[in-house]
This record gives C-alpha cells, sequence and structure tokens, in this order.
C-alpha cells in the first residue's frame, strides 16, 4: 500500500489525469482524523494526508468532498469484516462506535475540528459524515430498513439519532460549507425513505447506488448478466426485465424524498465492475437520470497509478477496459467514453466558480 501512512499512494498526476479526463470533483474517502480506539484523539499523519489531498486537488483544479471511512470506534476493517481472522487479524475489526456513546461523541468533536481546520479551503465542496453507516448489517444481519425499524429506532445503533450531533458540531463552526448525509444499511437507496431530515440549512442527503449489486453490477467473471437484459431481479425465480425503466423506477425513491422534503440528494458512490456486459450503457443511463433529478454524482473509483496497487485491486477501474484479465490503461472503450461524454457536460471548476455562478 505504499511507505506512507495511508495507501495507496496518489500523486499529483493522478489528480491530473482525473481533471484531463473532464472531471470537476473528487470524493475523498479516507480515513477520519481521530484515531480509532481511545483516548480519541487527532492523528497528525491523517491530518497531513488529508492536507496533502486536498493541495493535489486544487493544483489539478478540482472541487472535493471530504467524507470519512473511519473515526473513533471505526476501523476501515468494518468494510472487509468477512476477511477478519483470514487475511487480517480480527483485532483490527474496530466496530463499537455503534455501541459506545464515547465514540459517538468523539466522532461529533472530530467533525468539529475538521470543519473549522478546513471551512475556508476554496476546493472543499461539501463534508460527507460517514462512508456507508452500516449497524444494521453487521450487528444483527438485518439489510431492509422495514425490519431494522422501529425496533431499533433511537438507539445507538440508529444513524438517525447519531448524525444530527455531528451536524450541530460542524455547525457551530461553519454554517456554510454543505453537510453530506448518508443513508443507512452502506448507504443503500432504499434506506433512503428512513432517513430523518435535520433541520439544518444547507444540508445534502445522499445515496450509494450499486444496485442490482449481486445480480449485475458486483458480478465476477465471467459475467452472464447484461443491460439491458432479463434475469431475475427480485429473487422469485422468474426472469426480470433490467433496463433504463427499471432504473428509473428504483431511482423514483429519489424523487419521493426530495418532493416530500424539498432537499437535494447526491449519488456519492455508484459504478460497476468494468467487464459487466452492457456497462456503458448501464453508466449512460445511471448518470441521463441522475441528472434528471439534479443529482451530483460521483462513481466508484478512480484509482492511482501506482502499479502495486493499481495491477491487482482494478475491479472498478473503468480505465483498464472489459478484459478481466487486462491490468493496464487501454486507450479507449465504450465505458470511457461514457464517462468522458458525461463529464464534457462539467462547466464549474475552482478556477471558474465564482465567474460561472454569477
Amino acid at each position: 500500500m505504499g511507505s506512507g501512512p495511508v495507501g495507496p499512494p496518489y500523486t499529483q498526476e493522478d489528480f491530473d489525469r482525473l481533471r484531463a479526463l473532464g472531471a470537476n470533483y473528487v470524493n475523498l474517502s479516507i480515513p477520519g482524523l481521530f484515531t480509532e480506539r481511545p483516548p480519541y484523539v487527532l492523528d497528525d499523519d491523517m491530518q497531513s494526508n488529508l492536507d496533502d489531498l486536498l493541495a493535489m486537488a486544487e493544483a489539478a483544479d478540482l472541487f472535493a468532498v471530504i467524507s470519512f471511512r473511519t473515526g473513533p470506534g471505526r476501523s476501515d476493517f468494518t468494510f472487509y469484516r468477512d476477511g477478519a481472522g483470514d487475511w487480517f487479524d480480527p483485532e483490527l475489526l474496530v466496530e463499537w462506535v455503534w455501541e459506545d456513546q464515547a465514540a459517538q461523541d468523539a466522532w461529533a468533536e472530530m467533525w468539529r475540528h475538521t470543519a473549522e481546520r478546513y471551512r475556508d479551503n476554496p476546493v472543499v465542496v461539501g463534508y460527507d459524515l460517514m462512508c456507508e453507516p452500516n449497524a444494521p448489517g453487521i450487528f444483527f444481519e438485518i439489510y431492509e430498513p422495514s425490519e431494522f425499524y422501529p425496533a431499533y429506532a433511537g438507539t445507538l445503533y440508529d444513524w438517525n439519532q447519531f448524525y444530527p450531533r455531528l451536524v450541530e458540531a460542524i455547525r457551530a463552526v461553519d454554517p456554510d460549507t454543505p453537510v453530506l448525509i448518508g443513508t443507512g444499511g452502506w448507504g443503500a437507496t432504499r434506506w433512503l425513505p428512513y432517513l430523518q431530515p435535520v433541520d439544518a440549512p444547507r444540508i445534502v442527503y445522499m445515496i450509494h447506488q450499486y444496485e442490482p449489486q449481486m445480480q449485475y453490477t458486483h458480478q465476477e467473471p465471467p459475467a452472464e448478466n447484461t443491460y439491458p437484459g432479463e434475469f431475475d431481479l427480485d429473487w422469485d425465480g422468474a426472469p426480470d426485465v433490467f433496463d433504463r425503466a427499471w432504473l428509473a423506477d428504483f431511482l423514483s425513491i429519489v424523487g419521493e424524498f426530495e418532493a416530500e422534503y424539498g432537499a437535494p440528494v447526491a449519488v456519492n458512490e455508484y459504478g460497476v465492475k468494468r467487464w459487466a456486459p452492457g456497462a456503458d450503457a448501464f453508466m449512460a443511463d445511471s448518470m441521463a437520470l441522475f441528472e434528471t433529478h439534479g443529482m451530483n454524482h460521483a462513481f466508484w473509483v478512480f484509482n492511482p497509478a501506482w502499479p502495486e496497487y493499481a495491477g491487482r485491486v482494478d475491479d472498478f477501474d473503468f480505465l483498464h477496459g472489459p478484459d478481466p484479465d487486462n491490468h493496464v490503461s487501454v486507450e479507449t472503450s465504450d465505458l470511457i467514453e461514457v464517462i468522458r461524454a458525461d463529464w464534457r457536460q462539467n462547466e464549474v471548476y475552482p478556477s471558474n466558480a465564482l465567474e460561472a455562478l454569477q
């Protein structure tokens, strides 16, 4: 993962390459600035890492959202928890933030510190409070909100009682920078109706959209299900039509939420493994529908060029083309051209933001 405290290592060239493709912002999905274990204090290495990333984003003329994956009582291994005891020591799996009031209070202090430090940074356009809150799944193996509520509403496991304190801590020192609030259930779209809006200015609600995950976006090779296509989407044993109409109907969840609360919604993660048949059409339709809803969107993931990582962890690296056995950048592909075409619509960058918004 590199010689530094956080890996894989990104360089200025990586940010410049992203900008050259037409992107205008990057979601920095990174470790939080406070330690995972008590005493919950500032981790200077994590702060330096964020400082460096923001400096590179600014030099590349990219906006940035700060998204914390870790923090007091939560380690990054929560995203790979099935590997505990296999490829990593189970002691590295830290998830007690969902059962420890002190850890949740420390998250609030971490965000207060973060907002106070970066509130005047010209490229920071959002604070994403926590990447994929996940208490229902990891503690109760509950993946549907109707099963989780109302049994655990108001408990420490409930994101709805946790996140407002983070918003309050931020707004105590920064009244302006937008705050992005994801859903419970790993950020899944179907959890959006159960997110209880907070009474605060400049709030953006957020989803991570990978559905249908098991049947399509996360297929391992050889991938058989196509977009558009027909296969079982609702686990009833019968084939269903999977096309733009299906995506539009699924995203009606967003439209209903926007209409009820008058609040903007963004999609800060979405994507498809690069070898999925029809990945280009799936991404084209997804991005077009996001635009229809007025949703800002950032897909997962833009890998660094560092070969020790890029050559091994590249399921979602669209620059490596559709061949699962290829692990280097290709000149072009249908998926690359779809993404470039979407990014050509970007008009606002840090260098012209004031002029463009006037």
